[in-house]
């Protein structure tokens, strides 16, 4: 499944290694190191004004103005969705 992080940015949930709310990564060290060294290895943009999330994959860093709750619930929303049961009869839709 994907999620849609924003600015018409859409990445595969299973893809994500952490979603981390953007105030941790001002008041943490470690977080500021990764992202920079993140931002270094590849033409990632810049944490902007609107930056709410920071969304850490196997292949990139994504900055997302959605906060880390939306996207919380939109990822959850889909992992529920994925692990439905079908109960329909399929008789029904011949």
């Amino acid at each position: 499944m994907f999620i849609h992080v924003g600015d018409d940015q859409f990445i595969k949930s299973e893809d994500v290694i952490v979603m981390i709310d953007q105030q941790y990564v001002e008041s943490s060290s470690i977080n500021g190191e990764m992202i920079e060294y993140q931002q270094e290895q590849e033409s990632t943009p810049n944490i902007t004004e609107e930056t709410k999330t920071i969304i850490v994959t196997k292949d990139s860093v994504y900055y997302s103005p959605l906060s880390i709750q939306t996207l919380k619930k939109r990822s959850s929303i889909r992992m529920m969705l994925d692990h439905l049961d079908d109960y329909t009869d399929s008789d029904t839709f011949d």
